[in-house]
């Protein structure tokens, strides 16, 4: 007699609602918002998992904007240093975002760690 062995359990969203807060927080300020009052009601890991992804990159963007400011000084080396910065954020950003469709608690590289270590305890 034969046995088989069950796939493996993958670290998914069980739910609609966890993946509605996820991928609303990576949309933009407003969208952020609106995720923590979702998030308030029903607190889920992936819920509070990419809502501190989401802190962190805005935060992240904001350090950015004052490097920007700093750097537009320096003609052509300043501008290039800029737009390498602005394009890694914009694909942090979309990392993070495609994560959060898949329903997955990927953080996003190299800042991502960080992001859960220094807010740990924030939204949940």
């Amino acid at each position: 007699m034969e046995t088989t062995t069950p796939p493996p359990v993958t670290q998914s969203a069980s739910g609609t609602e966890d993946k509605t807060v996820a991928i609303l927080s990576y949309l933009t300020l407003l969208g952020f918002i609106i995720a923590i009052v979702l998030h308030s009601s029903k607190k889920t890991r992936l819920g509070a998992f990419h809502l501190r992804q989401t802190l962190g990159l805005f935060l992240t963007g904001i350090g950015f904007g004052i490097c920007q400011f700093i750097l537009m000084f320096i003609p052509f080396l300043g501008w290039l240093v800029v737009f390498a910065l602005w394009i890694s954020f914009l694909v942090l950003w979309v990392m993070g975002l495609i994560a959060a469709i898949n329903g997955e608690m990927k953080p996003i590289p190299v800042a991502g760690p960080l992001y859960q270590k220094w807010f740990g305890n924030a939204f949940d």
